[in-house]
Order: C-alpha cells, then sequence, then structure tokens
C-alpha cells in the first residue's frame, strides 16, 4: 500500500521536489496535464478502452450464448461441445501468433483496433464458458418448469430467470477478462503498427522512454493506467466474492 501511496502523491508533484524531499504534500495537476497532452496518454486510452470493453462485451455476449444450452439443456454431443471450449484453455495463445497474423492480415484487419477486439473475445471465450456453464448447471431445474408455467419462452427464460441468477458469475469473469486485456502488451506490440492506435501497456514504453527523466510525470501515467483497475476491483468486488463463494454454502 505504501508504495502506491508514494507514487499518487508524488503525480502530483515537480521532479525537483521529488529528489528534494521524497515524501511531501501534492502541488497541482501540471504533470496530469503534462502526460495527456503531451505524452499521447490520451489517445492511449481511449484505445484501450475502446479495445477493453469491445472484448469484454463481445467476449460476454458468445460465451453467455454458449454456456446457457451446455449448461441448462440435454443434446446429443454436448459433452464433446463442452470439451472442445475446455481444450481452448490448454494451448497457449501466443504459440499462435503467426497464422492468427496472416489471418488478419488476410482480413485487413492488422493494425486495427476491431481485429485486436476479436483476438482478445475469441481468446477469453474458452474459460467464460467453463464458469459460466458450471453456474448455469447448478441452478434448480425448477425454475425452467415455473418459467414455462407462466408462459416464459426460452429467450425470455433466459433474459427474465437465469442472466440475473448468474450475474454474480458474469462479473467474476468481466473482471478476470477486463484485467489481463487492459495490461496485455504481447497483442499490441505484434499486430499495431500506427501510434495513434497503441493501447495504454506498449504506449507506456513511448511515454517511459520520452520522460525517463521527469518522474512526476511518470507517476502520473502510471496512475492514470492503474486508476481504471481500482475502480473495476471496488465497484466489483462484491459481485467476485458472490461469484466466487456461490457453490460453497449448497
Amino acid at each position: 500500500m505504501t508504495p502506491l501511496l508514494v507514487m499518487l502523491l508524488s503525480s502530483f508533484r515537480p521532479t525537483s521536489e521529488i529528489f528534494d524531499r521524497p515524501i511531501g504534500p501534492p502541488s497541482g495537476l501540471g504533470n496530469y496535464v503534462k502526460a495527456w497532452t503531451e505524452a499521447s496518454f490520451s489517445t492511449y486510452v481511449v484505445n484501450s478502452a475502446l479495445v477493453v470493453v469491445g472484448a469484454v462485451l463481445l467476449g460476454a455476449v458468445v460465451s453467455l450464448l454458449a454456456a446457457y444450452p451446455l449448461g441448462r439443456r440435454e443434446f446429443r454431443g454436448r459433452g464433446m461441445f463442452a470439451a472442445y471450449f475446455v481444450s481452448g484453455m490448454t494451448l497457449p495463445a501466443h504459440l499462435g501468433v503467426l497464422p492468427l497474423f496472416y489471418l488478419l492480415e488476410g482480413m485487413g484487419l492488422v493494425d486495427s483496433l476491431t481485429g485486436l477486439v476479436l483476438v482478445y473475445a475469441a481468446g477469453s471465450v474458452p474459460f467464460n464458458v467453463f464458469v459460466l456453464t458450471a453456474f448455469f448447471r447448478q441452478l434448480p431445474h425448477e425454475l425452467d418448469e415455473a418459467a414455462a408455467l407462466d408462459g416464459a419462452g426460452p429467450f425470455a427464460t433466459f433474459w427474465h430467470v437465469m442472466l440475473p441468477l448468474v450475474r454474480p458469475a458474469l462479473a467474476t469473469v468481466v473482471v478476470f477478462q477486463f484485467v489481463p486485456i487492459w495490461n496485455d502488451f504481447f497483442y499490441p506490440l505484434v499486430l499495431m503498427r500506427d501510434e495513434t492506435k497503441l493501447t495504454l501497456p506498449v504506449g507506456l514504453t513511448h511515454f517511459f522512454g520520452q520522460f525517463q527523466n521527469d518522474w512526476g510525470t511518470l507517476f502520473a501515467g502510471l496512475v492514470m493506467t492503474t486508476i481504471p483497475l481500482v475502480v473495476l476491483f471496488v465497484l466489483a468486488t462484491r459481485q467476485i466474492v458472490a461469484g466466487l463463494t456461490a457453490g460453497m454454502n449448497r
């Protein structure tokens, strides 16, 4: 906790004051203005936000649509489909970067935020399906019967009955998606060329090279990078705990 507090306080102080007195009171927002405008931080933040939000939403929607029938319906080949999704968690994604690059190049999606969103969303589906399927399976089957008696069809049952009950699991997979994508350095480095399309992890390397002697601005950039993760965990902590402990009292 102390290093984070020092980083936060130092982000409001000029570099000269940091060297003279490592611990001291804040003195202004100049470092944040400088990082946001001169260091293209606004571009990196916007790109990261677009990629993360797009990938998380797309991955969550696809995973829900796959996990619901796997967890609530009996059909031929269900075990094979479940094993297929689980197998996606056993293969290191980085081993397939060369065919992935050629695939995106053939589709015209190299150096594109859309391509990056698709890569992240596809990579998150196996884990999301694995978690959500387990939650759908543990819900009582009487819920389906009660919904059918009330005249609800399959979609209405999914939307109005099942989806609210798996909200803790959904919050869990969203957080487990958000953090690795927000911090990922590998795929933007390989797939992106245009500096105006870089995300925060790669943009930070340029940022550190440009302001390596300006500690106050560096700290301001690090704080802006960390804030979304802190806010997410604060807002989603209750849902995450509920999701991770949902089966303990059953």
